[in-house]
């Protein structure tokens, strides 16, 4: 794919595609109908831009999320792609702007919030504007029964059948149940072509920890990454008032999101942490769905997310720059009581708080796993990997004991006791502990009672907590917490099967080691002076520093020092506009110096061959001016004439002589000379 290789190059500015993004872009380019299923971070959103750049027509882009479409908007722009966006959050100005970009035929691509396919007006528009491909992101929105259902999703399908054009389908969470649900309402059972393109992100450490003390679990881990920007999920608001104060007290850059503060106090959250290098924002999951950030290097969960899919999405907002990232998720016996409780207590019919039973008992699985997390983790969506090595478990793996015993004296408390207690309540009778509520009740009697006193309380605890991570045993809300037994716990408790429990590692999840810095000690003071002017530069154009250019761009100049405008080019993620904007400023920053630029025509060629076909044709140009005697009429060709030639590689003198600005003197003059040096490339 030519096009799309010379278009990934000029105006992305990346060299090869990302693994699974070609054949994707290929069949969104030819108008197939797409399902992809793509890991966060995983390039998903190049795979629509880049077709419409090759399509005819408008690509109109659904996105339930505001922020990511005017960071995408921005984006696009600063690449020199033609891109609006129609949502609630835009001024009466910048509405009109797209208007009229639609109206003058200019729009490449036009972001819109499912809530306006509500609207009457819109198809017409649509319509009018010249729609030729609708791109869906975050496809699994339109599964009724998801953690992100969106119900004017429900409309695309219609959308689809009344514009009669090709349709892509985008997310990274889609389970086999929820591809189902998304092929029946956006492509109407018709399937797709469809693309599942792995769900490892290699770069991403994944951790959790039992609850010990969690504040001072999420100071530590933040305080070992200080200076780098994260989020820290919580379950509650008010939580993520008290432990952003936390930070802050302890010297970081911090600020608490949650959907209960005013419009204008979010808006403010997420600009600071769009263009405020290593802030902190401590937040509820009101806030992270479309953050574009690439350079997120730590992800922390002080309480436990709803489920594996809410986990692995979060997680993800980590290292979309493929730069190292960690992870740390905190949980413990409150937060398994609280998850079934809402699972429960939830108005969804019979069937589904089963299914949302299990995917809780995968994420549960996934926090008491005896062997590599990122096996687990993948495991639930299907896919096979060999230990990766660098997860918390691969690192230090858990001390296990053979807890088949153990589980049964604690099944046998809670039968003896008619399945009326919590955890507490039977730790005690376990340890022999003689409290008032044990005497009252003549659990003191009990043939259990003391039989437990090899594990102290916390020992204890951590078996129950396993046993609700294995779902052996639940929490009934309507018996305020009390344990129950489920069905898969019988064959341990009658001695026809065994059970292999971990040390609780509490003693052990002490802080991991910030990953290691991003660049050398060598390479670190230029990075900051990249840094500093990428943020000037920012803040003039009132932009996230990364629309300017991502971490990984920046760290790569440093590391590699350009002196050109075509080393400069050649940096991934420096894409043609972007080298004519910028280039100067970051080559001045490197070099000390003012660059050397050469001509505009020149400059568009930066990092290509045709660059150094370009340099070879002016020099012949200059030795042949007068002729090869020097006592000719002097002739020379324009700089955007040689573009032409190096571009287009004409391979006849009367092709040569048909280029803009030549003609029949010039191309008798340079046209053997020049056919020399086009054949030797």
């Amino acid at each position: 794919m030519t096009t799309a290789h010379a278009l990934l190059s000029d105006v992305f500015g990346f060299d090869a595609f990302r693994p699974g993004q070609e054949e994707i872009v290929r069949a969104v380019a030819a108008g197939q109908n797409t399902l992809a299923i793509m890991p966060t971070g995983g390039g998903k959103s190049l795979c629509f831009q880049l077709p419409s750049l090759i399509r005819e027509g408008v690509t109109v882009v659904i996105s339930p999320l505001i922020a990511l479409m005017r960071d995408q908007v921005r984006g696009l722009r600063e690449a020199g792609v033609a891109a609006g966006a129609l949502t609630s959050g835009n001024t009466e100005e910048e509405t009109q702007a797209v208007f009229a970009a639609i109206d003058a035929g200019k729009l490449k691509l036009l972001y819109m919030a499912p809530e306006r396919l509500a609207s009457g007006g819109t198809v017409n528009l649509l319509r009018r504007a010249g729609v030729g491909l609708i791109a869906v992101d975050e496809a699994h929105c339109v599964s009724q029964w998801g953690h992100d259902f969106r119900p004017d999703y429900l409309r695309i399908g219609e959308l689809r059948r009344t514009l009669d054009v090709p349709l892509a389908a985008f997310t990274a969470t889609a389970d086999a149940e929820t591809r189902e649900e998304i092929v029946t309402r956006l492509f109407d059972g018709q399937a797709p072509e469809t693309f599942l393109r792995g769900f490892d992100r290699p770069n991403i450490h994944l951790a959790f920890a039992p609850k010990d003390s969690p504040r001072r679990q999420i100071l530590g881990f933040a305080d070992a990454r200080r200076g780098q920007a994260g989020i820290v999920y919580c379950g509650t608001r008010a939580k993520t008032e008290s432990l952003a104060a936390a930070l802050a007290a302890d010297g970081h850059s911090a600020c608490a999101y949650h959907g209960g503060m005013e419009p204008d106090a979010r808006r403010a959250v997420e600009e600071r942490f769009a263009t405020e290098d290593g802030l902190i924002v401590v937040a509820t999951v009101a806030f992270g769905m479309g953050v574009d950030k690439p350079d997120i290097r730590w992800v922390a969960h002080a309480d436990l997310p709803k489920s594996i899919e809410a986990y692995y999405q979060e997680i993800g907002r980590a290292g979309r720059d493929g730069a190292p990232a960690e992870t740390l998720t905190l949980y413990g016996p409150e937060d398994i009581r609280l998850r079934r409780s809402q699972i429960d207590e939830s108005l969804a019919p019979p069937e589904r708080r089963t299914a949302d039973h299990a995917r809780l008992n995968a994420l549960l699985g996934l926090a008491e796993a005896l062997t590599c997390r990122r096996q687990t983790l993948l495991a639930y969506f299907g896919e096979t990997a060999e230990p990766c090595g660098h997860c918390d478990l691969c690192e230090s793996p858990p001390a296990r004991f053979d807890g088949t015993e153990a589980v049964r004296k604690a099944l046998s408390a809670m039968l003896r006791t008619g399945e009326n207690f919590g955890t507490g309540h039977l730790v005690d009778i376990l340890t022999g502990n003689e409290t008032d509520k044990v005497r009252q009740r003549g659990h003191d009697q009990l043939p259990t009672f003391g039989v437990g006193r090899e594990f102290d309380r916390k020992g204890w605890q951590a078996v129950f907590r396993q046993m609700m991570g294995r779902d052996l045993v639940r929490p009934d809300p309507e018996r305020h917490g009390a344990l129950r037994m489920m069905q898969v716990a019988r064959p341990i408790l009658r001695g026809e099967e065994g059970i292999e429990l971990r040390r609780d590692t509490i003693a052990a999840a002490k802080s991991r080691p910030a990953v290691r810095a991003l660049v050398s000690d060598e390479d670190a003071p230029l990075l900051s002076a990249l840094k500093a002017k990428r943020r000037a530069l920012a803040e003039a154009a009132r932009v996230p520093a990364y629309v300017i250019f991502t971490d990984r761009t920046l760290i790569e100049m440093a590391e590699t020092r350009p002196e050109t405008m075509d080393q400069m080019a050649r940096i991934t993620g420096v894409g043609a506009t972007k080298l004519e904007r910028y280039g100067a400023a970051f080559l001045e920053v490197i070099t000390g110096a003012a660059a050397d630029l050469p001509h505009p025509a020149r400059r568009r060629l930066a990092g290509r061959e045709a660059g150094a076909l370009f340099d070879r044709l002016a020099e012949v140009q200059r030795d042949l001016a007068r002729g090869t005697d020097g006592t000719g009429k002097f002739l020379s060709c324009t700089n955007a004439t040689l573009r032409h030639i190096a571009e287009r590689r004409p391979g006849s003198v009367s092709e040569l002589e048909r280029l803009p600005g030549m003609g029949p003197a010039k191309a008798e003059r340079f046209g053997a000379a020049f056919l020399d040096v086009l054949g030797g490339a």
